[in-house]
């Protein structure tokens, strides 16, 4: 387990704002919100297509976001490609309302890489509240408690793939343990977390506990704010 205490509570802040476009601006539907997340630690640079028009300028490539991009509401189909080529390592459809908001997390192993879909809830916190949620997408990692030092556990026996609600927490700055699941074993302290009073997180871990040979994704944290 020596490789937990390689765990870093990183800030991934989004690569790019795009917009998806459409040749007819005036058959646009009302949009919805797409963010994607590169989160498989073994896969090269990406292009994502939505309805088959690359939206990024510049390739997608791990652990980066795209940020929210605005997209018609609707069906839509998504792909994500290999960067400069036309291979599709994900291909799915997805149906989005209008103004809702949504992250695509590719995730896993190159060889079995995967979409991670979830609707996210933007709603406003409460005054003197961050909304925090936990993805556990480390593909060879064991399942974890997330806790305040001295304080309560936020998120229990979170396994691979597996995600939390957003969940109110109080603003304010923490030092955070991550502990192996069920138990009280400390596997990294990790002080001065800061959560802003309206905030919105999404937190991941990511990366390999047990890197292959020339891969240096060792396993992580990932933090997103979205709002």
């Amino acid at each position: 387990m020596k490789n937990w205490t390689k765990i870093l509570l990183l800030t991934v802040l989004p690569l790019f704002a795009l917009t998806s476009c459409n040749d007819d601006d005036d058959e646009l539907q009302p949009g919805a919100n797409v963010m994607v997340v590169h989160a498989s630690p073994d896969a090269p640079s990406v292009d994502l297509l939505i309805d088959d028009k690359k939206v990024n300028t510049s390739a997608l490539s791990y652990p980066n976001n795209t940020g929210y991009l605005s997209v018609s509401s609707g069906t839509r189909n998504v792909k994500v490609n290999a960067a400069g080529t036309s291979t599709t390592v994900i291909n799915g459809n997805l149906d989005l309302e209008s103004g809702r908001s949504y992250s695509v997390f590719a995730i896993n192993t190159l060889s079995n890489i995967e979409p991670l879909i979830l609707e996210d809830d933007l709603a406003s916190p409460a005054n003197g509240r961050a909304h925090v949620r936990f993805l556990h997408l480390s593909p060879d990692a064991p399942a974890v408690d997330i806790a305040v030092q001295n304080g309560p556990t936020l998120f229990s026996n979170r396994a691979f793939k597996s995600a939390t609600a957003f969940t109110p927490v109080d603003a304010g700055t923490y030092t955070l343990e991550v502990r192996l699941a069920g138990t009280n074993t400390t596997v990294l302290t990790v002080p001065n977390v800061m959560l802003e009073n309206g905030a919105i997180y999404t937190v991941f871990a990511q990366g390999f506990a047990n890197p292959a040979s020339g891969n240096t994704n060792t396993l992580g944290a990932g933090a997103i704010r979205n709002n």
